[in-house]
């Protein structure tokens, strides 16, 4: 079974910055983009940043400036290095991959908390 695993979560207070990672086990060669999702209490969840085989990235405005999304192809990891945080960035952040067959996979989130 495929898997997408994240981990660098944690508690961090305002201004602050934290580094997720994630990794998979899907083949590189099937994988054509990869992204962070993420989903606070109460609300749907929302796309973070995205980042294609070629390195394009795409990011949420209100992330704009403050995350960056990078991707590592040999060893099929994805980062989001998160700087500046709020207290509106809290929640829990999810990988997905999506394959050239259309096939999206979700690793099982892990929570980023901001607070003093």
């Amino acid at each position: 079974q495929e898997q997408v695993v994240e981990s660098g979560g944690g508690l961090v207070q305002p201004g602050g910055s934290l580094r997720l990672s994630c990794t998979t086990s899907l083949s590189s060669f099937n994988i054509y983009n990869l992204g962070w999702y993420r989903q606070a209490p109460g609300k749907q969840r929302e796309l973070v940043a995205t980042i294609t085989i070629g390195g394009s990235a795409n990011y949420a405005d209100s992330v704009k400036g403050r995350f960056t999304i990078s991707r590592d192809n040999p060893k099929i990891a994805v980062y989001l290095q998160m700087n500046s945080l709020k207290y509106e960035d809290t929640a829990v952040y999810y990988c997905q991959v999506k394959t050239y067959a259309n096939q999206v996979y979700w690793g099982q989130g892990t929570q980023v908390t901001v607070s003093s």
